[in-house]
């Protein structure tokens, strides 16, 4: 799938996979660890320094595990990734893209309320 397309099928299915409140109040708090953990990493990387590399590391896996737990919650589960580059690209680009849009939007305040619209269907993967 080309990123274009990632990125509209993710958005399109984003409020069916986050309408659990712990789920989404776990994103808020992890998305931005995982954010500063991968600028953590680039800052190590570049000064060759492995402190920092892996506490970025660190940060990185522990945001991806507390955001995995928390889909666990979820009503609808996500779908399985299709391969490990689907999975490093979904990932990914919903940490640095779709999860932001998301909030800016409106669209987590409204999940968090209890005001967004059930899903009508479950988007499929490529």
């Amino acid at each position: 799938m080309k990123l274009p397309e990632l990125l509209r099928w993710q958005w399109k299915g984003y409020p069916t996979y986050h309408q659990n409140r712990t789920n989404l109040l776990l994103h808020i708090v992890a998305v931005p660890m995982f954010l500063f953990g991968f600028l953590v990493l680039l800052i190590g990387l570049y000064r060759l320094d492995p402190v920092p590399v892996g506490a970025g590391l660190a940060a990185m896996v522990v945001s991806l595990i507390m955001q995995g737990r928390g889909h666990k919650m979820e009503p609808v589960e996500p779908i399985p990734f299709s391969s490990p580059a689907n999975g490093a690209a979904r990932l990914f680009f919903e940490q640095w893209v779709t999860f932001p849009r998301f909030y800016l939007s409106g669209g987590w305040t409204r999940a968090l309320r209890g005001s967004s619209k059930p899903p009508a269907s479950n988007p499929s993967a490529s």
